[in-house]
């Protein structure tokens, strides 16, 4: 009998233009966690997608349990113990958590005439106690921050009770002590017999919690080897295929004058933004901490006009503004790169061609409202190449494109509009070590060229590491702003404890 509890073999994935995967072998051993790495673009959610029965494979096989499979559909693996918590969150937003978790096997009543609800909120309550997150099974799936909408992914990926659980990027929404929490979780499972594949870009996680790494680059197998025999720059090497010297690039940004300044601003709705104040110079990376729940994505949709705004002031260059809606927001020099992509960032079944160009419209037409193709395609293919998106072709949807290249389609669609302010909302969740160093670079060079940038990121060292200042939200308020260089991870977290 075999050791591995899952095998796959000469794995291969083609779609128009791209060789995804190119004989790919993966291999997991039942209780243990395999970690699979990779750039974005590597292959390793269109691997996990051939097993998961979402892509059908080219070439190789699959076997479970010593027994070879292939399934047609996500159900088919279900039924055979895979499951798969997706980085993208695909819930029922007007649903409750409990109709979400048993979608499509709702327990029944009477004959199977009725669905049993009190059962479900009751096995959803047992499956919560058992993961240790307190919520209301009743509560809607949009009344949650998304590090708990993705607590909830992970618990209906559990649910299922399966031999193999596949987690794709499941801490990148989440706090430390969520992490924490969903490491024990894991050890849980573990100790079931169960076999863990966790995809992740975090470097310091994987070398916590796994027993083996896999590393995957442009389709193919790079190495599988003990996490006990790795260290971060080895991952890092094996990841780019160079070396990294640094996590981040020079800051050699000179801030200047101030051009946005906050005052007293209050958001009308729930989550509020309560009398926030601070200042924004001119070529500055002003960064934006603090826990899940300080209200750092509910400042930047104030200042954009996403929010309804209760008072306050706003003003750049000293021109106070009065923005309620995302065209006066961009026509006053601003852009949004909104934290959920797939909700609120890309039109997935449109091109990249489309989606690069949706925010600058008008520039690619002419007086009468005729598209300008020509320059359609020059602004598209300036974001393709600048941004180094890797994609077949412009009309590719951009559905097709790992998470990091969609990401990377939005920020370049944002700088075609030449805004004045950039507000970034975890622009580099879910993105490699390698795409994060290039948009860290950009970040750096935008600053150079005199844009001012607030950057809203739950990664402590990303913020320390390319931020002039950091501002520190604590439940809605602004509870300090501290200089980058000379202050520590202790104090940031000292000043988001501050209101709660």
């Amino acid at each position: 009998m075999s050791e591995y509890l899952l095998e796959m073999t000469g794995i291969c994935k083609q779609f128009p233009g791209v060789q995804a995967l190119d004989k790919v072998d993966f291999r997991v051993k039942p209780g243990t966690v395999h970690a699979l790495m990779g750039e974005n673009g590597a292959g390793k959610s269109t691997l996990m997608k051939c097993l998961f029965g979402e892509y059908k494979k080219d070439e190789g096989q699959i076997v479970l349990n010593g027994e070879a499979v292939s399934f047609d559909s996500p159900a088919q693996a279900l039924n055979k113990g895979i499951a798969m918590a997706h980085q993208e969150l695909d819930q029922v937003l007007q649903r409750s958590i409990m109709e979400n978790i048993w979608l499509g096997r709702f327990p029944k009543k009477l004959f199977g005439l009725m669905v049993d609800k009190r059962k479900m909120r009751l096995d959803t309550d047992a499956i919560m106690e058992e993961l240790e997150v307190e919520v209301n099974a009743r509560a809607k799936i949009n009344s949650l921050s998304v590090s708990m909408r993705q607590m909830v992914a992970i618990a209906k990926s559990v649910s299922y009770d399966s031999k193999v659980l596949v987690l794709d990027e499941p801490t990148s929404s989440l706090t430390d002590n969520e992490v924490e929490l969903l490491f024990k979780i894991i050890n849980k499972l573990r100790k079931k017999g169960c076999g863990i594949v966790y995809i992740s870009h975090k470097i310091e996680e994987i070398l916590q919690i796994s027993d083996e790494v896999t590393v995957m680059r442009d389709g193919r197998l790079v190495s599988c080897e003990l996490a006990k025999d790795l260290t971060m720059d080895k991952i890092i090497s094996l990841m780019v295929g160079r070396d990294l010297e640094h996590r981040f690039p020079p800051k050699d940004n000179v801030p200047e004058e101030v051009i946005l300044k906050v005052e007293n601003l209050n958001s009308f709705y729930e989550p509020k933004v309560i009398d926030a104040c601070f200042e924004l110079r001119k070529g500055e990376v002003l960064g934006v901490a603090g826990l899940v729940g300080s209200r750092r994505t509910e400042l930047l949709e104030t200042i954009y006009g996403l929010r309804k705004k209760e008072s306050g002031v706003v003003t750049l260059h000293n021109k106070v503004l009065n923005i309620d809606n995302t065209r006066a927001a961009i026509k006053n020099g601003l852009a949004l790169v909104t934290e959920e992509r797939r909700l609120t960032g890309i039109f997935a079944m449109l091109s990249v061609r489309f989606n690069s160009m949706i925010a600058n419209l008008k520039a690619g037409t002419y007086k009468l409202g005729i598209l300008d193709h020509q320059k359609i395609d020059k602004d598209c293919q300036w974001v393709i190449d600048t941004m180094a998106v890797k994609t077949p072709t412009q009309k590719t949807l951009i559905r097709a494109l790992s998470g990091g290249n969609q990401q990377k389609v939005i920020i370049g669609r944002w700088l075609l509009t030449q805004p004045e302010v950039l507000l970034l909302d975890e622009p580099t969740r879910g993105i490699d070590v390698g795409a994060k160093f290039e948009i860290y670079k950009l970040i750096i060079d935008l600053a150079k060229r005199k844009k001012a940038i607030i950057m809203v990121s739950s990664e402590m060292p990303e913020l320390l590491g390319i931020s002039d200042r950091i501002l520190v939200m604590s439940n809605g308020r602004v509870a300090g702003i501290v200089d980058a260089k000379a202050t520590s991870q202790e104090e940031i977290l000292r000043l988001a404890a501050k209101y709660l």
